[in-house]
């Protein structure tokens, strides 16, 4: 489903009206940031967006966002907030909630974290409270939590601190969030990482059951930031049973393919995962924010991630993740999401026809890691390579990468974006040569001290115009936002 604005004539030149007032009153205030705003209206245009992570939201998400519900502080939980006058926002934030139950299937939804990493982190912290702190305090006997002393507080943190977590490594395909050591998520837990087939590059899931069974941790992780290939979440759920583990789910790369229902059964995390952690932009489509589902028996501390993880609940964004989940539980919806892993499944498709290399060999979930160590490149010089031919992407490691979580050896393709535009699967063939035509125009270069050169790299002119040229000439045919002029 393209994201057109379904209006008439009128409606159009009122809605662009409307943002011309409103961007004159912002350039009253600062014209540099009205400024700002409209080139990046421009430059979202007039780019191929190919960052799998990055959408277009409706004008309603859009619209929604900028309401005065930014101005209401409202720590708390709905019904029971630490501030007066706080109706409304319990009324969008039950909205928000119910409206994500009703799509996912879930017996609770939590609306309130910022992003998909506050989302996590007060999942993990939930998931200790509610396995450790209640069995912890009791060895305490009849002691309240402010009564413990310090030799008792210094119990109770080796005892959250020395708790296992097992996610994905990031080269697999993981996120930073899934125990990597730099990240919060490392240093929280005791850690270890699961990875991939060495030679099928994919999920191998009696290794990770051997491997649970030795580690035998506290939660286990499922969920990508770049692994082209769906999971099953019952096989993930034996695992975690086997072991005594919670299994944790983090999905929001692929949230939009299961609210579209393209992933179901074994494939929607939602029915076997104890807690389910999401982006709400990315493929679903809605504001930048982050949201938990669960069972009812992780609701209760879910419920107390402010004050344990969160600060004040962001009302505006909230209402306008309701919005989002109304949109998402449409029939276009599902024809949208759909289209999102046809149109990923066409570009590896043409990629692989023109001898590029894709890490598992190609795809069927919304994105694509495009291994560019045949065109004699880094990730780095490929993004940048792309990026100056109206390109836009992103580069990633990819499994045991030579080149680091930096430089990286590849580069992640998603379609969420473009297929809001409107994009057909003819059309990511198209986008697919201009990649690999880009990519053998591109050469690296030498350092100032004559080394070869990570980063830095000569593309031709003729390439560069060419991929120009038939850039917009696809862009032309899908625009964003039709009919808005600012």
């Amino acid at each position: 489903m393209p994201l057109t604005l379904r209006r008439t004539v009128s409606d159009l030149e009122s809605i662009s009206a409307a943002y011309r007032t409103l961007f004159s009153m912002i350039e009253a205030v600062e014209p540099r940031v009205a400024e700002a705003t409209r080139q990046e209206l421009t430059d979202q245009r007039n780019s191929l967006k190919l960052i799998a992570s990055e959408n277009y939201a409706s004008l309603p998400v859009l619209a929604t966002m900028g309401t005065w519900f930014s101005d209401k502080y409202a720590e708390g939980t709905i019904g029971h907030r630490f501030y007066a006058g706080c109706q409304n926002v319990d009324t969008v934030e039950s909205v928000a909630a119910e409206h994500a139950r009703e799509l996912f299937g879930a017996k609770y939804a939590y609306a309130q974290p910022h992003s998909g990493i506050d989302a996590n982190l007060t999942a993990y912290w939930a998931i200790l409270a509610h396995k450790i702190e209640s069995p912890a305090l009791a060895e305490f006997g009849a002691k309240g939590v402010a009564e413990l002393s310090e030799a008792d507080w210094e119990t109770l943190r080796r005892r959250f601190g020395d708790q296992r977590l097992l996610g994905m490594s990031l080269d697999a395909g993981g996120h930073l969030t899934h125990g990597f050591r730099p990240n919060v998520s490392g240093k929280m837990f005791h850690q270890r990482s699961y990875g991939t087939n060495p030679e099928t590059q994919l999920l191998d899931y009696d290794a990770l059951a051997a491997q649970a069974r030795e580690f035998r941790p506290l939660i286990l992780v499922a969920g990508y930031s770049a692994y082209p290939r769906r999971i099953n979440f019952a096989k993930m759920r034996e695992i975690a049973d086997e072991v005594g583990a919670v299994l944790m789910v983090d999905m929001a790369h692929f949230a939009g393919l299961v609210a579209g229902k393209v992933f179901t059964g074994d494939e929607d995390p939602v029915p076997f995962a104890d807690v389910v952690t999401t982006t709400t932009h990315k493929s679903l489509r809605g504001p930048r924010g982050g949201m938990i589902l669960s069972t009812e028996e992780y609701a209760p501390s879910i419920d107390r991630g402010c004050p344990l993880v969160l600060g004040g609940p962001l009302g505006h964004v909230m209402a306008a993740k309701a919005v989002a989940l109304a949109e998402a539980r449409t029939a276009e919806f599902q024809t949208y999401a759909q289209n999102v892993a046809d149109n990923a499944k066409a570009l590896a498709e043409g990629l692989l026809s023109r001898d590029a290399q894709l890490v598992t060999g190609g795809t069927d979930n919304h994105l694509v890691l495009l291994d560019v160590r045949n065109f004699g490149l880094t990730g780095r010089q490929a993004e940048a390579a792309l990026l100056d031919a109206g390109i836009v992407t992103n580069r990633n490691a990819v499994p045991n990468d030579p080149n680091g979580a930096w430089y990286t050896t590849g580069v992640r393709l998603g379609t969420p974006a473009l297929t809001t535009r409107g994009f057909t699967t003819s059309d990511m063939d198209a986008v697919a040569d201009m990649i690999v035509s880009v990519l053998k125009s591109t050469t690296p270069t030498t350092t100032s001290a004559g080394a070869p050169s990570k980063a830095k790299f000569d593309l031709t002119d003729d390439a560069r115009d060419a991929s120009l040229t038939e850039a917009q000439r696809l862009l032309d045919l899908h625009p964003l936002y039709p009919g808005l002029e600012l």
